[in-house]
């Protein structure tokens, strides 16, 4: 059998990309669940960003960039 195009490929080709795939897809999520980022004390927090007063640039009186 010609086992040089998906089409005219047979069973054990199909199910040799298929097992080769599931391990790859295993491996990639293996290796993000192992370098997931950890807080110390268990929990992750977002810390707070709180905004200023407005600002207002310009170089000359009629014009203002906001």
């Amino acid at each position: 059998m010609n086992n040089s195009s998906m089409f005219t490929a047979d069973r054990g080709t199909h199910l040799k990309i298929v097992v080769v795939s599931l391990i790859c897809a295993t491996i990639v999520a293996g290796i993000g669940i192992a370098s997931r980022a950890s807080a110390p004390n268990g929990r992750m927090e977002a810390g707070v960003i709180t905004v200023g007063k407005p600002v207002t640039a310009s170089s000359t009186a009629e014009t203002s960039i906001r």
